[in-house]
């Protein structure tokens, strides 16, 4: 008797879309990449990074070059590399010297060649993500060159991400110019597709809003079945959060979606030690408080986690951050399946 030939069915991934920009984003990311692979979860990611930033090395590239900041995604790219010694050493190898070169990041380099070659950004990050076997997909949330401006409370308007974010008045509302820039179809496509949505952790004004200011997103990420979760910032960010409870944070995102997208959000449980709230209280910042009933009458569910990480400075616990990220991922898909019957 021949054996029957069993067939395989395709394993269909948890899809994680994970929106910010900065520190933060990496962190998730980073602490994701350790869940893929053998034994691990399959999952699908797909990273989507703000291009606003205008100071350090990719604020030069920018002006010389009117490319898209290349920074952020450079982190990107190196938080979910396959290969975390050598290669992505060298993509976060800083100059330290050298006319014209000093201060530049050898990635944002690569970045900005690569992208003069293709005629693409988009398609230099693909490729660089290729040549550091990155586990996931990383996408600009949009091809324009954008400028950030901040409305103040003041009525005054600053220009340039650098600038906003040492502004010592507080910020009524972030604005991109031009103001109808589009996203890439992927990112679309992506959120569209996803089981869970991220948003930050990261600077709530420089980081994370600027992405649900492209047209189509916040749109998107509405109608997308996913579960959709904030990572709400540890400590109050001088110059753009200042005095901000967990509620804050979630109306800005609210407000300028223009829209309530928010499912949950993730607060810090663990208790912020005395050295490090005396080291940023001499920069007048404090942990953010959660006041878990505001964001209920929100409509947003308070999750509570120790999501901080110990060390000289408050940061997000990568591996803690990403845990749960999976596990509402599963939430995701389970409430996918139920919703299509």
């Amino acid at each position: 008797m021949v054996p029957r030939r069993v067939r395989k069915v395709p394993k269909d991934p948890l899809r994680i879309v994970a929106i910010g920009g900065g520190t933060g984003l990496s962190a998730l990311l980073h602490g994701l990449k350790h869940h893929t692979g053998p034994g691990g979860v399959d999952l699908d990611i797909t990273a989507v990074v703000t291009v606003t930033d205008d100071g350090g090395s990719s604020g030069r590239l920018r002006r010389d070059f009117a490319v898209l900041p290349p920074g952020d995604i450079r982190n990107c790219m190196v938080a979910m590399s396959e290969d975390e010694a050598l290669l992505s050493k060298l993509f976060q190898y800083r100059f330290s010297s050298g006319r014209g070169l000093k201060g530049h990041s050898f990635g944002n380099l690569f970045l900005t060649a690569l992208t003069d070659l293709t005629g693409d950004f988009a398609k230099a990050v693909q490729l660089s993500s290729e040549v550091l076997a990155s586990c996931g997909r990383i996408y600009p949330s949009t091809a324009a060159n954008v400028v950030l401006e901040a409305v103040l409370a003041d009525g005054r308007v600053v220009s340039g991400e650098s600038r906003i974010s040492k502004s010592k008045v507080p910020i009524q509302r972030i604005r991109t110019m031009p103001l109808d820039c589009e996203p890439i179809g992927e990112t679309l496509a992506a959120i569209e597709s996803a089981d869970l949505i991220t948003l930050g952790p990261g600077s709530l004004f420089t980081s994370v809003i600027p992405n649900l200011l492209v047209k189509g997103i916040p749109e998107a990420i509405e109608h997308s079945q996913a579960i959709k979760a904030y990572f709400v910032n540890l400590m109050w960010q001088p110059g753009e959060t200042m005095n901000f409870r967990a509620s804050d944070h979630v109306a800005a995102i609210h407000a300028h979606a223009g829209r309530p997208i928010l499912d949950y959000a993730m607060v810090n449980t663990r208790p912020i030690t005395a050295p490090l709230k005396r080291r940023y209280a001499t920069q007048n910042a404090q942990p953010v408080e959660n006041d878990v009933e505001r964001l209920a009458e929100l409509g947003v569910k308070a999750v509570g986690q120790k999501l901080a990480c110990e060390g000289e400075k408050v940061r997000h616990d990568s591996a803690a951050i990403a845990e749960i990220a999976i596990r509402l991922a599963g939430e995701g898909r389970r409430r996918k399946l139920r919703l299509n019957g």
